[in-house]
Parts: structure tokens; C-alpha cells; sequence
């Protein structure tokens, strides 16, 4: 099942969000709530410490929980949905905004996808997927698009065809520069034998 998470990033009205798969379920993050009306959705559950949504008004069901809290409200809604049976997961206003918001939806995304769940970063004008070991990622690119892999830990036999730059079987150390900014020049295909890593890719294109 396909859920919507609206998380309280930039939000891009582009082409590439309007080819999103539609939702069975939309629930959002405390502030993610505005995006609601650009995207034509209406929202199943809000979720949240409500910090961030002053002056918002939402026709939905509303779960409080207090500030001091141990989880971020982007994870409290992703857990809700997952609850609910979703297995498909479209975060969307995840980039931009607080970095610290950012990175941890980054990770999370990882993590949630090593469990079983798919998960997909957007912001309309960026976008981005985990890597995991053992599954190949076929990204569905135009010529000259940018893209890069971000290793979240240490890798080993990364491949990447398709590319301006291709690799076969490489090491990346944690951080590393080296696979920023990369081509596509068709589908791109990226492999992993061992680590982690968030795929992102720049759309480029102008907004609806």
C-alpha cells in the first residue's frame, strides 16, 4: 500500500511529482500538513508535537504528543502509516528546510527500506533512494541529469552503468566525495555488495 508522508521541506511543484503514484494514504508530519492543498490530497491522520503548524487549520484527524518526545514527527507519521499497512512510502517536502530534519530522513529512509519498506525522498526538484546490498536500483533517467550516490557507511563493489562516469566493483569510503554529481546518460543502474548509500538526482525542470 502507498502512503504519503508530508514532512515540512521545500516542496517543488514539478512534472516529476505529478508522475508520483497516487496515495492510499497521506499523513503528515505537524507543518508538512500545508503542502496538503498544492498537492490536491486530503489528509488521513496529523501527527505531530504541533510546534510548526501555528495558524494551520486541517479537516483530519489529529495525534498529539508531546514535545519532549524521542522521535521526530516525519517519524512518528512514516510509523503510523507503516501501522496502518503501508509498504510504500513517498516523503515528500524532505529536502531543504533544517538540515538536521534532512539528514535524519536520509538515514531513516535507509533503514526503513533495509526492514522492508520502500521508501523515496521528494521535494519535487530533488529526489532521492536508498541502496542496499544485493538489489539493484534502476533509475529511469534523462541524458545529462545529475545524480549522486551518498555513501551512509563504508562501501564495497559499487557498480554504476549508464553514466558518464561508470564503476565497476569500487570501495567508497564513508563521506566521500567521489560519487557527487555524477551523469546519467540513459537508465542508470547502481549495485551494492556491502554498505549503505542514498541515491539523489536533480530534476532540472521547470515547475507546473
Amino acid at each position: 500500500m502507498i502512503a504519503w508522508i508530508l514532512v515540512g521541506g521545500r516542496l517543488t511543484l514539478t512534472p516529476a511529482l505529478s508522475r508520483l503514484p497516487r496515495p492510499a494514504l497521506v499523513v503528515a508530519a505537524d507543518g508538512g500538513a500545508r503542502h496538503a492543498a498544492a498537492l490536491g490530497v486530503k489528509v488521513d491522520a496529523w501527527v505531530g508535537d504541533f510546534d510548526s503548524s501555528d495558524g494551520l487549520h486541517l479537516d483530519a484527524p489529529r495525534y498529539s504528543h508531546p514535545r519532549n518526545k524521542a522521535s521526530t514527527d516525519a517519524e512518528l507519521a512514516a510509523t503510523l502509516a507503516r501501522e496502518r499497512g503501508a509498504d510504500e512510502l513517498y516523503v515528500l517536502g524532505a529536502f531543504g528546510g533544517r538540515f538536521d530534519h534532512t539528514f535524519a530522513l536520509a538515514l531513516g529512509a535507509v533503514r526503513m527500506q533495509a526492514e522492508g519498506c520502500s521508501v523515496t525522498l521528494h521535494s519535487g526538484d530533488e529526489w532521492g533512494r536508498p541502496l542496499l546490498p544485493g538489489t539493484a536500483l534502476h533509475l529511469p533517467l534523462r541524458p545529462g541529469q545529475t545524480f549522486s550516490v551518498l555513501a551512509a557507511s563504508d562501501l564495497s563493489g559499487l557498480s554504476i552503468g549508464g553514466a558518464r562516469w561508470n564503476l565497476d566493483r569500487v570501495a567508497v569510503p564513508l563521506g566521500s566525495g567521489w560519487t557527487v554529481s555524477n551523469e546519467a546518460a540513459g537508465e542508470v543502474v547502481c549495485r551494492l555488495e556491502a554498505g549503505t548509500a542514498l541515491v539523489t538526482v536533480l530534476e532540472g525542470e521547470s515547475s507546473l
